[in-house]
């Protein structure tokens, strides 16, 4: 079923692919460059609440790393690139942040270890990484036994005390079947036992596509309001003290 679940990804982010312009999630975009701001804001925050900053010795597993926008945002934030980590289902999308961050699995050096493959099967050992980020992949994987094998394996190669960075939607998308939203409970049963915070943020992208453009301030106001807000962005803590 896992494998299944994976190559139906990989399908409709192909398809995906197609259907969207080239620079539908780019910077240049004042929408995209909005939320992408205001995400990041959101994440350092949390992570120097938490007392993971600085992020230097750090081990980092993005999961779901696509083209590696995120490593390379954890540079600029003062991570170190060889204590950097990522997995992606697709090989053109791993290729292309291997280009950005300068480094390929099995080449040495002191580049980010990148890998292609699947989250249910994470080639790490137990207790490898400080903190683990996520965006948008469990919301794409509508198949509950895989989403739980993702949660599991992502707690396995956490460090006791080590924190999950979640950022994902909390509602289903009417306009894409291919994307189920994720609420608080749902959470809470996929890492059971967990310490779990939660805030809501990013403005609902039909309305910043729209918004952004004219008024950059309104769309902060707008924000602020939470109740026009699509994602969680939460922090899960395994269990254990910090070495």
């Amino acid at each position: 079923m896992t494998a299944h679940e994976a190559e139906r990804i990989r399908a409709e982010y192909a398809s995906r692919d197609q259907r969207l312009p080239t620079d539908w999630y780019s910077l240049t975009r004042p929408a995209i460059l909005f939320a992408c701001q205001q995400r990041a804001r959101s994440l350092m925050t949390a992570l120097q609440e938490e007392g993971f900053t600085p992020l230097d010795g750090k081990k980092i597993l993005d999961v779901g790393c696509g083209e590696g926008q995120q490593l390379v945002d954890l540079v600029s934030w003062g991570a170190e690139p060889s204590h950097l980590f990522g997995i992606d289902l697709i090989a053109a999308r791993v290729d292309r942040a291997s280009r950005r961050l300068g480094r390929r699995e099995g080449e040495g050096g002191r580049g980010p270890d990148l890998r292609v493959g699947d989250a249910s099967h994470l080639p790490w050992a137990p207790e490898t990484f400080d903190i683990a980020h996520q965006n948008t992949v469990f919301t794409s994987i509508l198949a509950d036994d895989m989403r739980k094998n993702v949660a599991l394996e992502i707690l396995r190669v956490l460090k006791p005390g080590g924190v999950l960075m979640w950022y994902d939607f909390l509602y289903n998308n009417p306009q894409n079947r291919n994307v189920r939203g994720i609420r608080r409970r749902e959470i809470q049963s996929l890492f059971p036992g967990c310490d779990l915070r939660l805030q809501r943020i990013t403005l609902a992208p039909p309305i910043a596509r729209r918004l952004v453009p004219i008024t950059w301030v309104g769309s902060l106001l707008l924000e602020k309001l939470i109740v026009l807000n699509t994602h969680y962005l939460a922090v899960i803590r395994k269990p254990g003290n910090r070495r």
